[in-house]
């Protein structure tokens, strides 16, 4: 055993009441674990949780949290002081009890915290259960806030309780699931390139077309954003990739960019036509096209197909090319021009 969680990242201890989970065998567990400071999550079958003592968490759903307690499933709030009360009596760092539709609470000593379940239609709730240890124990072991494991735990057991039989949940599900909450907050549309790739993993594994555009966007004009709202009409999902600030000198000349890079990636992040902003330093954006293969590439009409970056690459995938017509009068320079007009000779 000592080999075993010498070489993990967090522990499960998933109690059947076979006899296997001993009270000498969980605590040689969870002191090993403790030891290397790895959390320990313990799902409880017995009527005591003695043996599950100075693990990170216990995680009973009610009817054996009021089992374990003495107090009625009737009254959740005598319940979840109950729990509460267990907290420091077992030396864990908090409790997290699962309530069927009422979501999952973790119990500390002086708090109670509370994530409302997922509204799912339910087919079968089997494997949900182990659905809600494993993933609050990647939360954990990944450095997550438990308040925030709870929360995402209960999204992934809503992905569950939707199929028939047990099944498990894929990292793209449960970033299909989340998304509606990600494309709230703009911040949360500029990834890095792993980050990104991810992402587009999870569009492309329900069937969504990526467009891909890209541009300094220094200066955000109506021209940008008629080009923005064409390309986002050619796909399911906009990836807008802007070049570095460093690639920006490189282009223009050491007075551009006005504005940066972290903030004009923000600004284009805050438009519901796009999906996602990419920063990339190259000259040209061939190596992010290659490593995102969209199925659509999208230019303005300055552009030839010709001297289109990425261009024949997308072809060769079997994506297409757009050109799109651009918006005359247009263009940073020329609001640049307005602001600080040349001075007569």
């Amino acid at each position: 055993m000592d080999s075993s969680v010498a070489s993990a990242d967090a522990v499960i201890l998933s109690d059947y009441a076979k006899g296997v989970l001993t009270e000498k065998v969980c605590q040689h567990a969870i002191q090993a674990a403790r030891s290397r400071r790895i959390p320990v999550l313990a799902d409880p079958k017995q009527r005591s949780f003695a043996r599950y003592r100075g693990a990170t968490t216990i995680c009973p759903n009610l009817h054996e949290l009021s089992q374990a307690s003495g107090t009625s499933t009737q009254d959740l709030d005598s319940v979840l002081a109950a729990g509460q009360s267990m907290v420091a009596d077992l030396g864990l760092e908090y409790m997290t009890a699962t309530m069927s539709d009422k979501g999952i609470a973790v119990l500390r000593s002086n708090s109670v915290f509370v994530a409302p379940a997922a509204a799912r239609q339910v087919f079968d709730v089997s494997g949900a259960g182990d659905t809600v240890m494993a993933t609050l124990a990647l939360a954990l072991c990944s450095g997550i806030e438990i308040e925030i494991g709870v929360q995402l735990a209960n999204v992934a057991a809503g992905i569950v309780v939707g199929k028939i039989g047990t099944v498990p949940v894929s990292r793209n599900e449960l970033l299909m699931s989340l998304m509606p909450q990600i494309e709230l907050r703009a911040e949360e549309k500029v990834l890095a390139l792993d980050a990104l790739l991810a992402r587009l993993s999870a569009w492309r594994s329900v069937g969504q077309s990526v467009v891909f555009t890209n541009g300094c966007f220094d200066l955000l004009h109506i021209g940008h954003i008629t080009l923005l709202e064409a390309a986002r009409q050619q796909g399911d999902r906009l990836v807008v990739a802007i070049n570095s600030d460093a690639s920006v000198q490189g282009l223009k000349g050491p007075s551009r960019p006005v504005v940066g890079e972290r903030e004009r990636a923000r600004i284009l992040a805050a438009l519901a036509v796009v999906d996602a902003v990419v920063v990339f330093d190259d000259p040209t954006p061939l190596r992010l096209v290659e490593a995102l293969r969209p199925e659509v590439i999208v230019k303005g009409g300055d552009y030839s197909e010709s001297n289109i970056v990425g261009a024949n690459e997308v072809r060769s995938w079997g994506g297409r090319v757009k050109i799109v017509p651009i918006v005359e009068g247009f263009s940073t320079t020329k609001l640049l021009a307005k602001v600080d007009p040349p001075q007569p000779q």
